[in-house]
């Protein structure tokens, strides 16, 4: 299988006969001209020659580019995925911590509710109890008082009496 350049090549060299021999089989056309021609169909098909080298030249040089870029992505590429490994590695350790961590607070979270209801239950009693007692204190402070006043008020009669007693004595006398 010939590549495009060589059939190129190919189509260029069969011309070159074709203009000689229309070159002979024209009759104005004397052999200077025929070899003038020939020359410039030679120095036509050495330009075309050094151009088709040229371009596979550069072809040449962006496929070596080209094979050379995607070394380097296939490079790069390996070294992104060892660096996700890598990464993925670091995470896993956190990420198990993490969930322990996690376990341990939904499991305090669930002796908390129920000694947080007895906290509430308990503070409800206390001020409860706290109301009663300072009901009763106050009551017995009423108490206090009242049986105060009656003890005085019983004294001063108890006085009075003996102090009557005391005269009706001296009146006797």
């Amino acid at each position: 299988m010939s590549t495009p350049k060589q059939s190129y090549e190919h189509q260029q060299l069969a011309i070159v006969p074709r203009v000689r021999n229309s070159g002979m089989i024209s009759s104005n056309q004397s052999p200077i001209m025929d070899d003038k021609e020939e020359e410039m169909s030679r120095s036509a098909l050495a330009m075309f020659r050094a151009k088709e080298e040229e371009i596979e030249r550069k072809k040449m040089e962006v496929r070596g580019k080209v094979h050379a870029y995607l070394g380097r992505v296939e490079e790069e590429t390996k070294r992104l995925a060892e660096i996700r490994e890598e990464l993925e590695g670091l995470t896993d350790p956190l990420r198990k911590e993490v969930g322990i961590v996690r376990k341990k607070i939904d499991s305090v979270n669930k002796e908390l509710k129920p000694l947080g209801q007895t906290c509430q239950r308990k503070e409800r009693e206390y001020k409860e109890a706290l109301d009663a007692f300072n009901e009763k204190n106050k009551e017995k402070a009423q108490l206090v008082t009242k049986l105060m006043e009656l003890v005085t008020e019983s004294e001063m009669l108890r006085m009075k009496k003996l102090e009557e007693l005391s005269k009706n004595i001296d009146t006797l006398n």
